[in-house]
């Protein structure tokens, strides 16, 4: 049985629109301001993102889909955090040597190999494990609403054991799950699914170490006018 780090953004279950999609650095105002931007302009065109973006219905039975798949070890830890980038040092400091990692990106560098000379961060931490030789192979899991593709990251492949696939049907049964990573990153999912998110992670029925992570302050519907003109113009 391969020692594996079992990790999950919680960005997998989350409908992420395209205007959206950037890289971001992970603050304060990516992770809350930005959020009160997005909603504030998606209200005036007429949408509430309160209604429009909410988790998918996977999150119900997925630790359940994952424990009749996998096998977990008997002491099995379990973190949770607010960056992806955690992942990297719990897949070193666990003596990983596969990861499979539930995501709506790869997080395996986004500038090429090149990417993997930069410290590690949410979007590289999958591809520096490899450089730095910790795993020998990983498997993303990509959502349903990713908008990358497996073609994106040739490089990554043809120098790495990667597999991406659509399903769980397709993990492989050799993995033993030693320790299990769960990660907010906030800069990508909203704040008013913060207590879906804290569902999630308590379904998963095991104790868990939480680090990095605050709570998100999300109170629309006491925003001032000024409020509004400061996320609008500065967030």
């Amino acid at each position: 049985m391969r020692k594996t780090l079992l990790t999950v953004d919680w960005d997998y279950f989350i409908p992420f629109k395209k205007e959206w999609f950037f890289s971001y650095i992970e603050n304060e105002r990516n992770s809350l301001q930005l959020w009160y931007k997005r909603y504030i302009m998606a209200k005036l065109q007429g949408e509430d993102l309160e209604k429009s973006v909410r988790a998918s219905s996977e999150r119900l039975e997925f630790w359940k889909s994952i424990k009749n798949i996998l096998p977990f070890y008997k002491g099995v830890k379990v973190f949770v955090s607010e960056s992806h980038k955690f992942a990297y040092y719990l897949a070193k400091n666990f003596n990983c040597d596969r990861v499979i990692s539930f995501d709506s990106h790869s997080d395996l560098g986004y500038s090429g190999l090149a990417s993997l000379e930069f410290e590690v961060n949410c979007a590289n931490w999958l591809g520096k494990l490899f450089k730095d030789d910790i795993i020998k192979e990983a498997m993303v899991v990509y959502s349903p609403y990713s908008l990358e593709k497996p073609s994106d990251f040739e490089e990554f492949i043809n120098l790495y054991r990667i597999d991406f696939v659509f399903s769980v049907d397709k993990l492989p049964k050799d993995s033993l799950i030693s320790v299990i990573h769960i990660a907010r990153s906030g800069a990508w999912t909203p704040p008013w699914l913060d207590k879906d998110f804290v569902r999630f992670v308590n379904s998963l029925g095991l104790l868990y170490h939480e680090v990095g992570i605050s709570p998100r302050e999300w109170k629309v519907s006491k925003l001032s006018y000024g409020d509004q003109i400061f996320y609008l113009n500065f967030a």
